[in-house]
């Protein structure tokens, strides 16, 4: 095995606490799969900090199900409706999805809501200075991610359906919003930053940079890139896609030049250029090239990053709040959720630092 390879399977595994009605399943799929054939065997996939994920095998077949946790979530949380409806409009675009089989809202066949989409075999990569990889194929698999989200942000979202996936306007104030909310309703004890940041961030919101479909959640480990090529073949996670601000979503992706590996997963203080990895102001270039927009203003920029960085903070105190109820999907929920408090003070300490117009 390579060292690629190994860091790819050495993804924390997902709980085995999410039971599933296997006969249940079955005589669904049955009616819904086109050439299912039963009975099916489950695995818990590896990784993931969200919706509980299945590697499903019948008949010599294999699939993914993702499902909705148990128990009680937090409003608007956990939308495998959504992935669904966005990944099964993507179908045929630039932007690579896995294919979606059914979606099911009938919570007397699994207790939630689930959806079933093909297996793409491929590299899941968590660390984003991809050790065990060559400097030229770091560059090529950073341009290939590169390429994808410009690809995503310059779709029309009335081609593919979606042009009611969101409301037009005003996002960064919705999101500031909802995350707030989001970190209230998970909060297991008060982080002075984030009440901070809560005051802080609606006070000095750019001007939108307009409106396109938006992942949400684009980074390296939500990718499947081909076994041997530096190509992305399935974009995955889509639960917090919706419309809204192609910068801030970009912003999020960018996350990693700001962060370290032991913050989360981030890459700042390496020396890029050995690596092979493109510096972040490259990377930025590059991107708004593809895109066809003009250079991103610095101030507005740093704000991205540090509603980015409040966002994550609040994701994280999600995690930390099901870890406390039981109901979190990944074993390393625990240690993923002590992460708030240290993202909400790095965005803390950028917000000081900065004055946005």
């Amino acid at each position: 095995m390579s060292e690629a390879t190994a860091q790819a399977a050495a993804r924390p595994r997902a709980s085995t606490q999410h039971h599933l009605d296997v006969d249940m399943l079955d005589a669904y799929l049955q009616q819904h799969v086109e050439g299912y054939q039963g009975p099916p065997t489950l695995k818990p996939l590896t990784g993931g900090q969200s919706n509980p994920t299945f590697l499903l095998d019948a008949g010599g077949v294999r699939y993914v199900l993702r499902k909705r946790p148990a128990g009680n979530l937090l409003p608007s949380a956990h939308a495998v409706d959504r992935e669904y409806r966005v990944m099964s409009a993507l179908q045929g675009t630039d932007v690579p999805v896995p294919r979606m089989l059914c979606l099911c809202e009938d919570p007397e066949v699994l207790g939630t809501a689930f959806y079933v989409m093909s297996h793409v075999e491929g590299r899941v990569l968590w660390d984003a200075r991809l050790p065990g990889f060559e400097p030229p194929e770091r560059a090529a698999m950073y341009g290939e991610m590169n390429r994808v989200i410009a690809a995503l942000h310059v779709i029309t979202p009335a081609a593919v359906a979606l042009s009611d996936y969101g409301r037009s306007g005003g996002y960064l104030e919705r999101q500031i919003g909802r995350w707030t909310k989001q970190y209230m309703a998970a909060e297991t004890e008060p982080l002075d930053a984030m009440h901070r940041l809560i005051e802080w961030l609606p006070r000095c919101v750019p001007a939108s940079s307009g409106t396109s479909i938006v992942h949400g959640d684009f980074r390296l480990d939500n990718m499947i890139f081909h076994p041997t090529e530096p190509r992305v073949l399935a974009v995955l996670d889509w639960e917090l896609s919706t419309l809204g601000d192609p910068l801030v979503d970009f912003a999020y992706h960018m996350l990693a030049w700001h962060m370290r590996a032991q913050d989360f997963r981030g890459m700042a203080g390496e020396d890029l250029e050995a690596l092979g990895i493109p510096s972040a102001d490259a990377y930025m270039r590059r991107y708004c090239e593809r895109v066809g927009r003009a250079a991103i203003p610095q101030e507005a920029w740093e704000f991205y990053i540090v509603f980015n960085l409040f966002r994550l903070a609040a994701i994280f105190q999600g995690i930390a709040k099901r870890a406390q109820d039981g109901t979190a999907a990944s074993a390393d929920a625990v240690a993923t959720g002590q992460r708030a408090r240290a993202t909400a003070e790095l965005g803390w300490r950028l917000a000081r630092s900065i004055a946005v117009a």
